[in-house]
């Protein structure tokens, strides 16, 4: 290959990727929109989640017990609410730790990926 071929395909390259640029720069601020939006969403509603479900399990938590003053039951009830709770905090544990994480600019990332492969083929 000549130096002028050489010359000329970095060129095209060149052309190709400053292009690329001012097209990522209209994708960052997508990808940042999208991604607050979603983030803000999921946090409000797990938000409400927890709190209503925190008040309805202590609310039955109470019940469970007090229904059992009157009964010679009433302390293995008592740690049976508490078992509960702590099964409760390990399933929401372990549910918490199997979710897949969000992948912020992953639109960017592919596009990037996409622009790399494709330089490299015009490269060779």
């Amino acid at each position: 290959m000549t130096i002028q071929r050489k010359i000329a395909k970095w060129r095209k390259i060149s052309h190709f990727c400053t292009g690329r640029l001012v097209d990522y720069g209209e994708l960052i601020p997508i990808e940042l929109a999208e991604t607050k939006k979603r983030v803000l969403h999921e946090v409000v509603a797990l938000i409400g989640l927890t709190i209503g479900l925190l008040f309805t399990l202590s609310f039955v938590s109470i019940a469970v017990i007090v229904t059992a003053t009157g009964t010679p039951h009433l302390v293995l009830t008592a740690w049976c609410v508490a078992g509960a709770w702590f099964a409760i905090a390990v399933i929401a544990l372990i549910v918490m730790l199997s979710r897949k994480p969000a992948e912020p600019f992953r639109l960017l990332r592919e596009e990037l990926r996409r622009d790399v492969d494709a330089i490299r083929e015009a490269a060779q």
